[in-house]
């Protein structure tokens, strides 16, 4: 009775994931260089445009809904006493 619990993250074959997904999104960028695409503004012509505005968007939204969202809808401790 003495087992240890597993630990999120920790096991071969959550590793063996994160050692997919990574090279599954270096692949995908690297092939992002070689197509061409019918861009509406000069922008998105840029290589690796839709990546980089992804991880930034996703950035905003992470530390807009943490400062100034949970403000909005955050309640008292007693609230519902």
């Amino acid at each position: 009775m003495n087992e240890k619990a597993p630990v999120p993250g920790k096991s071969k074959n959550a590793k063996t994931a994160a050692v997919i997904f990574f090279a599954l999104c270096l692949v995908l960028l690297i092939i992002d260089l070689f197509i061409h695409k019918h861009a509406h503004f000069a922008w998105e012509e840029k290589p690796e445009f839709f990546a980089v505005f992804g991880f930034v968007s996703c950035i905003v939204i992470v530390l807009s809904a943490k400062y100034i969202l949970r403000n909005i809808v955050k309640r008292n401790e007693n609230y519902y006493d």
